[in-house]
């Protein structure tokens, strides 16, 4: 588990390279769609955080030009708006809907939504060492779930930003926004876009303070000269309670050895 690559963020802890032991278990191929969301929401009543709290973040880009000068952006991260409204069934905020996106990860979800789901389905969010395992796909030490190349021959593996960041992504990965949970080839253990498309929630706390949840995979907003935590090792946090268009998550489960 780890990384001693030149590309690592320090301040993220990514290494130094360690052995860990996992406990067998079992882990979800791809994210949690929007349909299988809106089944938990339609069978509890769930509201989400972002539901609570009014509003969520969206990329600038995303919007309609209105919206997009009436949201409030923060100083240092000023491609995204807080845009009133905006949660996981209007992705976009008033106006937006989930048409054609069913099958897509859900997004504008916390980490304490994708607990309630976990619950709802008698399952858990995996633990940061549980997710590096399963998204090494049995490579040792590669940088991407797939080797070490980003884009081998020339063929994209997974849903990140191309061209300049944040002013145009050329979309040459064949996705602007997210794309559906199971596009891309999987990795040698069948799990698709641990790479890219959207963060996802671990079980962790980031940094042992009890302050901020862990997060793992990059994004579709990830690029090598802003973000290049598409790396297999790469993390970062967020508070519990956050949620923006970028962010959803996957189940995982223990499993006996008879199992």
């Amino acid at each position: 588990m780890g990384t001693d690559d030149r590309d690592a963020f320090p301040a993220d802890r990514e290494g130094p390279v360690r052995e860990v032991a996992v406990a067998p278990f079992a882990i979800d191929p791809h994210c949690v769609s929007n349909q299988r969301f809106a089944e938990f929401v339609d069978a509890t009543g769930y509201r989400t955080d972002a539901e609570r709290f009014g509003w969520s973040y969206v990329f600038a880009k995303f919007l309609p030009a209105e919206l997009r000068k009436a949201s409030p952006r923060p100083e240092q991260t000023p491609w995204w708006c807080a845009v009133s409204g905006a949660c996981w069934r209007r992705p976009e905020g008033p106006g937006s809907t989930l048409e054609g996106r069913y099958d897509h990860p859900v997004v504008h979800v916390s980490w304490h939504d994708a607990a309630a789901f976990c619950q709802w389905t008698g399952l858990r969010l995996p633990t940061e060492a549980e997710w590096e395992y399963a998204a090494r796909g049995g490579l040792d030490q590669a940088r991407y779930p797939w080797g070490d190349e980003l884009t081998p021959g020339g063929v994209h593996k997974c849903n990140i930003w191309q061209g300049r960041f944040p002013a145009k992504d050329t979309a040459e990965d064949g996705y602007s926004g997210t794309a559906p949970v199971d596009s891309f080839d999987p990795n040698g253990y069948g799990l698709h876009n641990v790479a890219g498309n959207v963060w996802e929630w671990c079980a962790d706390w980031f940094d042992g303070s009890a302050r901020a949840r862990s997060m793992r995979g990059g994004s579709y907003l990830c690029h090598t000269s802003y973000c290049n935590r598409y790396r297999v090792a790469a993390r970062t946090a967020n508070s519990p309670d956050s949620s923006s268009g970028n962010l959803g998550f996957r189940c995982a489960a223990d499993i006996s050895q008879r199992d």
